[in-house]
């Protein structure tokens, strides 16, 4: 394990789970009396703040990097010469070129590459994505994705040369992956465009953004992300479909809230900032940001010399997502995702859902009206003229 932040620490409280077979057998730190304690907290038997010795480690054998984001590439470069499996947190990189960098560099050394984007793991994700798979909501035309919370928890994500960005890199990598799930990551991200500014924090980076993804074939992926929202964290998502739609709150409102007067007297949950008052617990926080199912279709796919649902190639796309997005901010402008390489479907046909209502009618819109009426709203096929009939139920 590399890192021991929040990120390593959810990470680390997933992979020993409830007596799991899985265990962390060496940890990697800066801090001398953090990856110490560290260590104790989660009985790992050996530690270091060499994270070449860590890696090198004979008894390890797959290495979990949860460190800044300026410290990704080099930590996978070792690990690829190490010839050790890597997994790597979200996002894969601060920019797309040092995410093809990185891309190569698992491809040229043949290693097993997995990126832990949790948000496609939640137990409400996988739920819904099997249901949009099965057709429940037919032909999807829009996803949108929320997080918004007070801000991260480290100070090297405030600062845009460690980090490589603002809330776009820090949250919107998850919404713009969420998107990609549901839409199909067979279908390539085509243009951006998107606002962000720092409205609140006195920092260099962006600290709210509001995007939008347009895909080959119309669909339309939107993300709110935001470093100024007060209240505890909001993972939200809505998938709209021409038959049916879903609405998902993984996070804040999850069925689980209190009342203390005296406060709660110890952690509540990620990013919440208060213990008194209506406080909104999570019951097992790591499974409920997806991290327990995320690990274990990596260690499967492994196993089994398959492709994890999330490999380092959707964390460049992502990152090549959120450089358009950082370019559009600037320019004001729709503007290209550039992709070095694209793997999906070249060919796709445009979203169209049109319903024959008999042989010279499409069917528009039908409804009940107040006073029992039905109207329905019809386009000519000849003509394509719209027009309307009203009658007695």
């Amino acid at each position: 394990m590399l890192g021991t932040g929040l990120i390593g620490t959810f990470y680390t409280m997933s992979l020993h789970g409830l007596r799991s077979r899985d265990k962390v057998v060496n940890v990697f730190s800066r801090s001398e009396e953090r990856v110490k304690k560290f260590a104790s907290d989660y009985n790992i038997a050996k530690w270091s703040t060499n994270m070449l010795e860590v890696i090198n480690d004979p008894e390890v054998d797959v290495v979990v990097v949860g460190l800044p984001n300026n410290l990704h590439k080099e930590a996978i470069f070792a690990a690829c010469d190490a010839g050790k499996a890597v997994l790597c947190t979200k996002p894969l990189a601060r920019n797309a070129d040092e995410a093809w960098e990185i891309l190569q560099k698992v491809r040229e050394t043949g290693v097993f590459h997995g990126y832990l984007e949790d948000l496609v793991y939640t137990p409400k994700h996988l739920k819904a994505h099997a249901s949009v798979e099965n057709g429940a909501i037919g032909k999807v035309l829009w996803v949108r994705s929320r997080e918004a919370h007070p801000g991260p928890h480290s100070d090297w994500f405030w600062t845009p040369d460690i980090s490589g960005g603002g809330a776009i890199l820090d949250l919107g990598c998850h919404c713009i992956e969420i998107g990609r799930s549901f839409i199909g990551k067979n279908i390539r991200p085509v243009e951006v465009v998107c606002w962000a500014d720092t409205q609140v924090k006195p920092i260099a980076a962006e600290d709210h953004a509001i995007g939008l993804v347009r895909y080959a074939n119309g669909a339309i992926g939107q993300f709110e992300v935001s470093w100024c929202f007060r209240g505890g964290m909001e993972l939200k998502d809505e998938v709209a479909g021409v038959d049916g739609s879903i609405r998902m709150d993984n996070f804040l409102r999850t069925g689980f809230e209190m009342f203390s007067a005296p406060g709660k007297k110890g952690y509540v949950a990620e990013k919440a900032e208060t213990e008194t008052g209506w406080i909104f617990p999570v019951g097992d926080e790591v499974h409920e940001l997806g991290y327990n199912d995320m690990f274990a279709d990596m260690f499967n796919a492994m196993e089994n010399d398959k492709k994890p649902l999330e490999d380092f190639y959707d964390g460049y796309v992502v990152n090549a997502v959120m450089d358009a997005c950082y370019k559009s901010a600037k320019t004001k402008k729709w503007e290209a995702v550039e992709l070095k390489e694209w793997n999906g479907l070249e060919d796709v046909e445009p979203l169209t859902a049109f319903v024959d209502y008999d042989k010279d009618h499409y069917l528009v819109k039908e409804e009940v009206l107040p006073d029992g009426r039905k109207k329905v709203i019809l386009k000519v096929k000849t003509s394509g003229e719209i027009i309307q009939k009203v009658t007695n139920v």
